[in-house]
C-alpha cells in the first residue's frame, strides 16, 4: 500500500503515555533541588503583594501518616496557586518538639532513665530525638512535592523559637495575664502531668455509679435529724474522702421521701428515677422544701468525723442524680469555684501518681481507680450505701496515653483568659472562618472556656521562666529577669536553664519584692506546648524577613479550634490585641472506604509512603484535590484506583495535545483569533469558561471543584467531542492547511492553559508536559503566570450556537450507538445518517458545513424541516451503512473511493490532498 503522507493516529511526542510516576517523580524533584526552584519562584515574585500561610507544625515522633499527606498537600495547592497568581508565597514549614510523647520515647525506646540522668543530658536525647524525626518527616513530605523552605523550617525547640517563646510569656505577665494558683484541673496520673483542654479526649468508661447517703447532723429547725439523710449520686467513689459539700440548688424544689424508717432528701423531679434505680417500690413524700429554705443544714461525712454543709450553686439540675451533688472542690472545677465561693477546704487525696495519700485514711496507697470497690464496700458496712451500679458513659482521657484522667487541685501557672477574653471574641469576628461553621464553634470555646493551666511537670520543654523567693517563696518575674533569660536562651538554649546556677540566669542584683531577700530557686515546671506553638505567630511571622504578622491563613484539621487556632489567638490577642490570623481554614479526618476512622488497631491505615511507592505522589495529591475536604474523607485502595484512572484520562489528553503540536511553531504558526475556524473559537470560548470557574475554585479554596471541572472538560468536552472532531482536519490535511492550523492554535492555547491550572495540584506532570510545550521560555511552569480568561474570546451568540449543535450532536450519538448495538454498523464512520429537523434548528444546521464530522460519519443527508418533527425532540434520526468503499487516508466510507485511476483507495478529497502535496506518491 502507498505511504499517502497520512499522519499517524497520534502524532509522535516524547512525552510518554505511561506517567510510572515512582519512578519519574523523584527525579523531578532532584532537579527541583538542583535549579532551587522554591527560591527561583520567590525571586520572581519578590516585590509584589505577598501571601503568607503560616504553617501549623506537626509533632516529631513519628512517619507522617495520611492526614499529615493531606493537610501539606492542601497547603501547597494554596501556595503554588497563590505565586502563579502573582503573589509573593513563601511557604516556611515547621516542627513542634517539645512535650510529653518524646520523653516517653526516649524512656521506653531509648531506656533512658529521666530521673537517674542529669536534665541537661536527658533533654539532649529528647533532642536528638525530635529531630531525627524532623528529619525523617521532611523527607516524606518533599517526596509528596511539597515546595517550601525545607534548608530554613522553624522547630519549636530552636533557640530563637525559644528565646521568641519566653517574650510572649513576658509579655504576657507584664499585661497581668498570669498568675499562680491552686485550682483543680485536668491531671494524667499516667503523664504526671497537668493537661489543657486541648489535650483531652473523650471515651467509653465503665464506672461505679453510686448512690450515697449524708446523715443530717444539724437540720437548722427545717429538716428533721434522726433518721434523715441527703441523698448524693456519683460515678467517682474515690473522691467521697474529699468530699466537703453538698451542692443544691436554690431554685429546684426537694422532696424529704420516707422508706422504710428513713428520710431521704433529694430533688422532686427525680424521686421516682432514684427509687426506680435503687430498687425500691414502697415510698412516700412527707415534706417538700424550696432549695434555699435549706440553708444553714448540716450533714456529716459518711466515712469521716467532719462535716458536709449544705450550699447552693446554679450548676445543679435535674438532668440526672439527685440533684443534691457531692462537692470535693480538690477534684472538680465547678466543685472548686463553689469552694472558692463559701471558703471550703480544698482537700486533694491523691498524689501525682494517682494514689490516695494520707489525707483518705484507711485508703492510702491504693491507685484512685483500685480505691473505689474499698471505699463503696466501707460506705455499705456502715450502712450509707443506697445502691451501686455500674454504668458505661464518655470520659476524659489524656490523649497521648488514652488513660482516664483525673481532676485534680495543685498549685499551677495559669493564663488569665477573663483578661482578654472579650478581645478575642471581638477579633473572632474580624477573621474569615471556612467552614462558617468554624467561627461559631471558636467562639463557644472562647467564650466558655476557663483559665489556661499553662504549666507542665515536665523536663523536655521550654522553662517558665520563674525563680521564688527562698526566703518567703514569693515568684520572682520581671522585665529585667524575663530580657535576661531570653537573652541567654537566643545564645544557648533552653537547656541553659538546668545546665546553670540561679545566679547565671538572672541579672545582678536582684531581691525579693515582698521581703528583700537576694536567695532564689528556679521554677521545674515547663511551658504547656500549646504555648509553644501557640507563639509561634511572634517566632517565626515576626521574626523571618520574608514573613508577615499576622497571617494571611491558618490551615489545620479541624481539632484545632481547641488547640492551634485557640492558642495562637490566646498569645497574640494576649500580647498584640489582635488575632494572627486574617483567615482560617480547616478539613476533616481520613476515613477508610467504609467511612470508619484510620486506626492501627482495625488495621486500616493507608501509609502514603506505600500510596507513593505504588502510584506516584501526583495519584495522591488528585485524591486530595477530589475529596470535599472540608468534611471527612474516605480513602481506600478501590477509590486510589479511580483516581488513578482519571490522572490516565488527563495524561492522555495531555499527550494528544503535544503530539499534536508536533511541528507547530508558535512563533510562526499561530492563526490570529479572527481567523479561526468557529469549532476552534468555541473551543477556546469554553476554556475561558473553565479558566475563570478554575480560578474561582482556587480562590475559594474548593480543590473538589477545580478537580471536577478540570477532568470533566479533559473528559467530555475535550475527549468525546472536540478532540473527537478534530481528528480528521488533524491527521488528514495538509501541514499546514489553515484549517489546520486553526486547530494547532486552539490546541496549544489549551495546552498552556491546562497544564498552568493542575500545576498546583500534579505538579510532577505538569513540569513534565512542560518540557516539551514548544515555544516556551520559563524553565518551568512553576514560574509560568496562572492563566487568565480573555473576554475577547467570549462570544455570546457564538456559544449558544454551538451549545445547541452540541444538544443535537447528542441526539445523533444516541442513534449511532442504538444501531451499533443492533449490529447495523461498526464504527461511526460506517454510517450515514438522514436528518430530518424540527422547524426551529433546521436553520441552524443547514448553516454548519462539515455535519460530517461534527457526528464522525463517513455522510449526513439534511432532509427540510418537518412539523412531523415536535420542538421537544427537535432532530428525527435515521442511521443507515454508508455508500461506498473505505478511503485509506481518512477512513471515511464514500462514493468518490475508486473513482482516480491515480489513486483509486482514496476519496476525492484525499485524492486532491495527494495529488498537490505528495505528486511523488503512486498506487501499489
Amino acid at each position: 500500500m502507498a505511504d499517502y503522507g497520512k499522519t499517524v493516529n497520534l502524532p509522535k511526542t516524547d512525552f510518554p503515555m505511561r506517567g510510572n510516576l515512582p519512578t519519574r517523580e523523584p527525579e523531578m524533584q532532584k532537579w527541583w533541588e538542583e535549579i532551587d526552584i522554591y527560591q527561583q519562584v520567590l525571586d520572581k515574585r519578590k516585590g509584589n503583594p505577598s501571601f503568607i500561610l503560616h504553617d501549623g507544625p506537626p509533632y516529631a515522633n513519628g512517619d507522617i501518616h495520611i492526614g499529615h499527606a493531606l493537610n501539606k498537600t492542601l497547603k501547597d495547592f494554596i501556595t503554588r496557586y497563590k505565586s502563579m497568581k502573582g503573589f509573593y508565597a513563601p511557604y516556611v514549614p515547621g516542627w513542634d518538639t517539645h512535650g510529653l510523647p518524646i520523653e516517653h520515647a526516649v524512656v521506653t525506646k531509648k531506656k533512658v532513665d529521666r530521673r537517674g540522668v542529669h536534665p541537661v543530658e536527658f533533654r539532649e536525647k529528647c533532642k536528638e530525638y525530635a529531630l531525627s524525626f524532623v528529619e525523617k518527616q521532611k523527607e516524606q513530605f518533599k517526596r509528596l512535592g511539597v515546595r517550601g523552605d525545607w534548608e530554613n523550617p522553624y522547630i519549636t525547640l530552636q533557640p530563637e523559637y525559644e528565646a521568641a517563646q519566653i517574650r510572649v510569656f513576658g509579655e504576657m505577665v507584664k499585661q497581668g495575664h498570669i498568675y499562680r494558683g491552686k485550682k483543680s484541673i485536668y491531671w494524667s496520673p499516667t503523664s504526671e502531668t497537668a493537661l489543657a483542654e486541648a489535650e483531652i479526649e473523650y471515651y467509653d468508661k465503665r464506672s461505679a455509679s453510686i448512690y450515697v447517703m449524708f446523715p443530717v447532723k444539724q437540720g437548722n429547725g427545717v429538716l428533721p435529724e434522726e433518721n434523715t439523710f441527703v441523698v448524693i449520686w456519683t460515678t467517682t467513689p474515690w473522691t467521697i474522702p474529699a468530699n466537703v459539700a453538698i451542692c443544691l440548688n436554690e431554685e429546684l424544689e426537694y422532696s424529704l421521701v420516707r422508706v422504710g424508717e428513713r428520710k431521704l432528701l433529694m430533688a422532686t423531679a427525680l424521686v421516682d428515677d432514684v427509687m426506680k434505680v435503687a430498687e425500691i417500690t414502697e415510698y412516700e413524700s412527707v415534706a417538700q422544701y424550696k432549695g434555699s429554705d435549706l440553708a444553714g443544714v448540716i450533714c456529716q461525712h459518711p466515712l469521716y468525723d467532719r462535716e458536709s454543709p449544705i450550699v447552693f450553686g446554679d450548676h445543679v439540675t435535674v438532668d440526672a442524680g439527685t440533684g443534691c451533688v457531692h462537692t470535693a472542690p480538690g477534684h472538680g472545677e465547678e466543685d472548686f469555684q463553689v469552694g472558692k465561693k463559701y471558703n471550703l477546704d480544698v482537700l486533694c487525696p491523691v498524689d501525682g501518681k494517682g494514689r490516695m495519700t494520707a489525707e483518705a485514711p484507711g485508703f492510702e496507697g491504693l491507685f484512685y481507680d483500685d480505691a473505689n470497690k474499698p471505699i463503696t464496700e466501707k460506705l455499705d458496712e456502715l450502712g450509707y450505701l443506697l445502691k451501686l451500679n455500674f454504668i458505661t458513659h464518655q470520659y476524659p482521657h489524656d490523649w497521648r496515653t488514652k488513660k482516664p484522667i483525673i481532676f485534680r487541685a495543685t498549685e499551677q501557672w495559669f493564663a488569665s483568659v477573663d483578661g482578654f477574653r472579650q478581645a478575642m471574641l471581638d477579633e473572632i469576628k474580624q477573621v474569615k472562618w471556612t467552614p462558617s461553621w468554624g467561627e461559631l464553634r471558636i467562639h463557644n470555646m472562647i467564650k466558655d472556656r476557663g483559665d489556661w493551666c499553662i504549666s507542665r511537670q515536665r523536663i523536655w520543654g521550654v522553662p517558665l521562666p520563674i525563680f521564688y523567693c527562698e526566703k518567703c517563696g514569693e515568684p520572682h518575674i520581671t522585665e529585667e529577669t524575663i530580657a535576661f533569660i531570653a537573652n541567654l536562651f537566643e545564645k544557648e538554649g533552653s537547656s541553659a536553664w538546668y545546665a546553670k546556677d540561679v545566679q547565671e540566669l538572672m541579672p545582678e542584683g536582684q531581691t525579693c519584692a515582698a521581703c528583700g531577700s537576694a536567695e532564689f530557686r528556679k521554677e521545674t515546671d515547663t511551658m504547656d506546648v500549646w504555648f509553644d506553638s501557640g507563639s509561634s505567630h511572634m517566632a517565626v511571622l515576626d521574626g523571618r524577613d520574608e514573613l508577615s504578622w499576622p497571617a494571611d491563613l491558618y490551615l489545620e484539621g479541624s481539632d484545632q479550634y481547641r488547640g492551634w487556632f485557640n492558642s495562637s489567638l490566646s498569645t497574640a490577642v494576649a500580647t498584640k490585641g489582635k488575632a494572627p490570623y486574617k483567615q482560617v481554614l480547616s478539613h476533616g479526618f481520613t476515613m477508610d472506604g467504609e467511612g470508619r476512622k484510620m486506626s492501627k488497631s482495625l488495621g486500616n491505615t493507608i501509609e502514603p509512603a506505600k500510596v507513593i511507592n505504588m502510584y506516584g505522589a501526583d495519584i495522591l495529591r488528585l485524591w486530595v484535590a477530589s475529596s470535599d475536604y472540608q468534611a471527612d474523607q474516605r480513602l481506600s485502595d478501590a477509590i486510589l484506583k479511580q483516581i488513578a484512572e482519571v490522572y490516565r484520562k488527563l495524561r492522555n489528553t495531555f499527550r494528544f495535545l503535544l503530539g499534536n503540536l508536533h511541528g507547530f511553531d508558535p512563533a510562526t504558526d499561530r492563526v490570529p483569533f479572527s481567523e479561526l475556524t468557529e469549532l476552534d473559537r468555541y473551543a477556546l470560548l469554553k476554556l475561558q469558561r473553565l479558566i475563570d470557574r478554575v480560578t474561582k475554585g482556587y480562590d475559594e479554596y474548593d480543590f473538589h471543584q477545580v478537580y471536577v471541572d478540570i477532568h470533566t472538560f479533559c473528559n467530555v468536552f475535550l475527549s468525546q467531542f472536540y478532540l473527537d472532531v478534530l481528528k480528521d482536519r488533524l491527521y488528514v490535511l495538509p501541514v499546514n492547511a489553515p484549517v489546520r492550523r486553526s486547530a494547532q492554535t486552539a490546541l496549544y492555547e489549551m495546552l498552556l492553559s491546562l497544564v498552568a491550572m493542575v500545576s498546583p495540584i500534579i505538579p510532577h506532570t505538569a513540569d513534565e508536559v512542560w518540557k516539551h510545550v514548544p515555544g516556551v521560555t520559563e524553565i518551568s511552569v512553576q514560574l509560568a503566570d496562572f492563566p487568565v480568561s480573555n473576554p475577547a474570546y467570549v462570544d455570546e451568540a457564538l456559544e449558544a450556537k454551538w451549545d445547541q449543535l452540541l444538544d443535537l450532536r447528542d441526539i445523533v450519538l444516541k442513534a449511532l450507538e442504538e444501531a451499533r448495538a443492533a449490529k447495523l454498523i461498526g464504527n461511526s464512520l460506517g454510517a450515514k445518517v438522514v436528518l430530518t429537523p424540527a422547524e426551529d434548528v433546521a436553520a441552524l444546521l443547514a448553516q454548519c458545513e462539515e455535519l460530517d464530522q461534527l457526528f464522525i460519519v463517513s455522510q449526513v443527508e439534511l432532509k427540510p424541516a418537518s412539523a412531523a418533527v415536535s420542538k421537544e425532540a427537535r432532530l428525527h434520526v435515521e442511521v443507515r451503512v454508508a455508500d461506498g468503499e473505505k478511503c485509506d487516508r481518512c477512513r471515511m466510507i464514500l462514493p468518490s473511493v475508486g473513482t482516480h485511476d491515480d489513486h483509486p483507495e482514496l476519496c476525492d478529497r484525499c485524492t486532491t490532498i495527494v495529488r498537490e502535496h505528495y505528486p511523488e506518491t503512486k498506487a501499489e
